[in-house]
């Protein structure tokens, strides 16, 4: 099996944990703060894997350096600015329209990737992008218009977020998966603690009958290893493999999982233009990836390779 089919797969249960965790996390929330359960999680996650590195790694710590340590500080900056840009803008928008304009990142990524990366994108993913984006807006805007303060606030958020999928990929193949990984978790979650300190009521953590209350332990144990030491790691580790476009597409998908979650878990029903906005990002997964595919076994004719099927 090639890497970069491994690559997307990984990345694809990124975006389903990411996704199926959406009603825990929200379950979690209206009893913590969002900074104050981000800090509390991302700490959790940074523990976890500064435990497993210094128990099970400890050969990488040689591999720390100045450099690796900028950079998980730089990815660590951007996926913090996504999460406190998306939670303040949530104040002035609605959940559907933060939805939709963070799902923008799947835009943005291809044209930070042409001038950071220099990667420039095939035309079967723009056509895949164009499709997932309009699957975006059917899937969490449906007839919703016009701006406010918050759509701007969530909007840079989306630019924080593709940012993180381009500094990742640049630095991935660069620096030790683990340490790089830790490095960037450690930011977020001491930018989250700054963050609480300032705008959040964090006291109530010492609260017993908040935070150990069954929703709160609950999603902080599946949140802190599972959708973040875990996710972040995978993340780090795999897309080396392949393009932040393809990237972008991949999580694109983490809507859609969270509206068959919050479908099989809550109870919530879709829309059948909810439904088709589903569709039309599966679709555009798909039209990112077959053509390359066709493109290759043509290759492999064309200089009389020949394939199973043949």
């Amino acid at each position: 099996m090639k890497k970069t089919l491994i690559a997307d797969i990984s990345l694809l249960f990124v975006a389903f944990i990411w996704g199926s965790t959406f009603v825990i996390v929200q379950n979690a929330i209206a009893f913590l703060e969002p900074m104050t359960f981000n800090a509390l999680r991302f700490f959790i996650a940074g523990l976890f894997l500064l435990g497993w590195l210094l128990i099970f790694k400890r050969n990488e710590l040689k591999e720390i350096n100045k450099g690796l340590i900028i950079a998980g500080i730089i990815m660590g900056c951007w996926l913090f600015g996504g999460y406190a840009l998306q939670t303040f803008g949530l104040l002035y928008t609605t959940s559907s329209k933060a939805g939709f304009i963070t799902g923008l990142s799947v835009v943005l990524v291809p044209l930070f990737a042409f001038g950071i990366l220099k990667q420039k994108p095939k035309p079967n993913a723009i056509v895949g992008v164009l499709v997932a984006t309009v699957g975006l807006y059917l899937l969490t805007m449906g007839d919703a218009f016009g701006l406010n303060q918050g759509d701007v606030l969530v909007f840079f958020c989306a630019i924080s977020f593709a940012l993180h999928i381009i500094f990742t990929g640049k630095f991935t193949s660069l620096y030790s998966t683990l340490v790089l990984t830790v490095a960037q978790i450690f930011t977020v979650a001491f930018l989250c603690m700054g963050s609480a300190l300032f705008f959040e009521e964090w006291q109530i953590i010492f609260d017993p009958e908040v935070i150990l209350k069954g929703e709160v332990l609950f999603a902080l144990m599946v949140t802190s290893l599972l959708a973040t030491a875990i996710a972040f790691f995978i993340q780090t580790k795999y897309q080396k493999y392949t393009t932040a476009t393809r990237v972008a597409l991949i999580f694109a998908m983490e809507p859609v999982f969270a509206a068959l979650t919050g479908f099989l878990a809550a109870n919530e029903r879709l829309s059948f233009i909810a439904i088709l906005g589903c569709v039309f990002i599966l679709i555009g997964m798909i039209l990112a990836e077959l053509p390359s595919r066709i493109q290759s076994k043509t290759r492999k004719c064309k200089y009389g390779i020949q394939t199973h099927k043949s």
